[in-house]
């Protein structure tokens, strides 16, 4: 009696659902990109135009859909990207790091967005109500345990983006480009954050385009992109 074997469907399967997955990775970068198009005032130098800023409906929904769903998605790229690359990368240990350290960098970022969406705009209602306290409620949030939480989240993630985006670019050499440009684009997204601002929707057009290459050829050994065209018998 034959059985027949289920393990290549179920292998097919794998590899189509991963490959959905990984176009969430350029997903999640044109969410980056459109969400940093324009930047807070600072509340520092001008609180009442803060206010303004963090009360209007788009700054609620830039970081609903731009920043918590935005990461959402990042992560279910980068994890599909990672799995399609098994068996190809060089360094597993690194690539898994990578993998473990972007969900980390993703996951206490959301708890800052969290903060963004939510406590900054109650803040500015408070205060264009005319609550003195309001400037002190926004320094209180904005104290030690969220900027150490933003620190901690930032080197997880560029620590996980230039794991993933190293180990992706070595796979082959039709990925090499696309896996350095994530290797390098994601950490100057963040570091342009708060030094020059107009770098950011640039790294996170970068990021978006590397995405596009990745989901596009990862998915395809080398061998089969490269295999050569058959001529048909006479």
């Amino acid at each position: 009696m034959h059985t027949i074997s289920t393990d290549r469907p179920r292998t097919d399967e794998w590899r189509t659902a991963l490959t959905a997955g990984l176009w969430a990775l350029p997903v999640s970068g044109a969410l980056l990109t459109v969400s940093t198009l324009t930047h807070q005032p600072s509340y520092a130098d001008d609180f009442p135009a803060y206010a303004a800023y963090v009360t209007t409906g788009t700054f609620l929904v830039s970081h609903l859909v731009a920043s918590i769903l935005g990461a959402a998605l990042g992560i279910v790229g980068a994890l599909s990207a990672v799995a399609l690359a098994a068996g190809r990368v060089r360094r597993p240990r690194a690539a898994l790091a990578g993998a473990a350290l972007t969900v980390t960098g993703q996951v206490l970022s959301t708890a800052v967005f969290g903060v963004a969406a939510f406590a900054q705009p109650a803040i500015g209602r408070a205060h264009r109500s005319g609550v003195e306290e309001a400037v002190a409620w926004n320094s209180d949030v904005y104290g030690p345990a969220l900027f150490g939480t933003v620190g901690v989240a930032l080197l997880a993630w560029t620590a996980g983006a230039v794991l993933v985006g190293r180990e992706l670019a070595a796979v082959d050499s039709g990925l090499r480009v696309a896996g350095l440009t994530y290797a390098v684009s994601l950490p100057l997204f963040y570091v342009a954050g708060p030094t020059v601002e107009v770098l950011q929707p640039v790294a996170g057009a970068a990021f978006t385009v590397a995405a596009v290459v990745l989901a596009r050829r990862l998915p395809a050994p080398a061998t089969a992109r490269q295999r050569p065209a058959v001529a048909p018998a006479c």
